[in-house]
């Protein structure tokens, strides 16, 4: 017999082994691509053809220390944050007990879903005028019409979303004998949580643009004001910084929400998936 041909084992042994680098998500790197491109571009472009008090990004950077801890820029801030939350705390509230009976009795719902759909297409700017008839030039308006444009889109979405439940858990709770109450608090609400996160996103947009265009017209103090003020004042850099935190809370509220729906519709994440 011959033997068989020798491995070079021990060598191959000898060799430290070949770690694999850690690689970056695919869409993690083509965005932040993406944004050094188009910063890049922006920089070349306001560099070559924008008067010199425009904003570009190497400048916007250099102020952001000196803007976000300055008691001008953290007022302002405060004056729209806090009154967005207020704001959606009660939209949240009341769109969802508005739509939930929109969608359970069916007399609510001729009564109400015309007028409904009707304001929530009516533009927010054409409103403000009347509100600030009723409230004055006051922070009650931009409160106010914060509750108007989020309100509608929880209302509709919790109403769709009460319409899509299934028969058979409305069935199963009346076969128990639960009460209305508790059908719609126990069956339809939990069933309908991704409809109401949706409602949710979309509210939240409707209300930063309401606080900003309040802010405009009122002249309130805001982040809305202080970018109109700086930009007025040819201070544009320090208005672009207002811009990317006005973006920043956008994404923070869009995180949320997605947190919200992996945290409590986990059925509706792998459905989707």
């Amino acid at each position: 017999m011959t033997a068989a041909p020798a491995t070079h084992v021990g060598s191959a042994a000898g060799r430290p082994a070949r770690t694999r680098r850690p690689r970056l998500p695919y869409p993690v790197w083509v965005k932040g691509s993406t944004a050094l491109v188009i910063f890049a571009l922006w920089e070349l472009f306001t560099h070559v053809f924008a008067p010199h008090y425009v904003a570009r990004p190497t400048r916007v950077a250099a102020v952001i220390p000196e803007v976000v801890t300055s008691s001008e820029f953290l007022a302002a801030l405060s004056g729209t944050v806090v009154p967005i939350v207020q704001g959606m705390v009660v939209a949240v509230v009341l769109g969802t007990v508005v739509g939930l009976a929109m969608g359970q009795v069916r007399w609510i719902d001729r009564s109400l879903k015309i007028y409904v759909y009707g304001l929530f297409a009516l533009p927010m700017v054409a409103v403000l005028p009347l509100v600030t008839m009723w409230f004055g030039y006051t922070e009650g308006a931009r409160l106010a019409i914060i509750v108007f444009a989020a309100f509608f889109p929880m209302a509709l979405s919790m109403y769709d979303g009460s319409r899509s439940v299934s028969r058979d858990y409305l069935e199963v709770a009346s076969s128990f004998r639960a009460g209305r109450l508790a059908v719609w608090f126990g069956v339809v609400l939990p069933a309908s949580l991704p409809y109401v996160l949706a409602g949710f996103r979309l509210a939240a947009g409707r209300a930063l643009i309401a606080a900003v265009v309040a802010e405009y017209l009122i002249g309130i103090e805001g982040l809305g004001f202080y970018i109109l003020l700086n930009a007025r004042s040819f201070r544009h850099n320090e208005a672009f910084v207002a811009v990317l935190a006005l973006a920043l809370f956008g994404i923070l509220t869009l995180f949320l929400a997605r947190w919200a729906t992996r945290r409590w519709c986990p059925w509706y994440r792998q459905g989707a998936g």
